[in-house]
């Protein structure tokens, strides 16, 4: 994996605490799905604005004294689950997120959300046709 490339999320994401959902803005009580603790973590932190190296730095930043020889590994199993899963982008520049990708649903204004994602769904029709 080339830890020079930026990556985003594709997914509004909820945070209660230290869990990471991602969720439906339009059906959050319903659906609604709880990620593994890495998977959530690496959500969170897929702003556009970081690299995978970036990333390995601030979680090996994390561990007191060394970080385990597998955890470059682990971040890259889970940057490839989450891409196969189209939950992140990898990119090779950054990306500014939309205003509903960029922040956690309870942050959000939630009717300026929806406005805006079913805006920019209309013109990415519009764009196909």
């Amino acid at each position: 994996m080339d830890n020079s490339k930026y990556f985003h999320r594709n997914v509004v994401f909820s945070k209660q605490g230290k869990q990471i959902s991602i969720i439906n803005i339009f059906n959050p009580d319903n659906e609604r799905q709880v990620l593994e603790s890495w998977f959530g973590l690496v959500l969170q932190l897929a702003d556009g604005q970081h690299t995978i190296e970036e990333l390995i730095q601030y979680v090996s930043s994390k561990y007191k004294g060394n970080p385990p020889p597998t955890l470059k590994g682990t971040i890259h199993s889970v940057i490839d689950r989450l891409s196969d899963a189209k939950l992140i982008v990898v990119t090779d520049e950054k990306t500014e997120l939309p205003y509903y990708l960029s922040l956690p649903y309870e942050q959000l204004d939630v009717e300026k959300a929806k406005k805006l994602i079913e805006k920019d769904a209309t013109a990415n029709l519009n764009d196909l046709l």
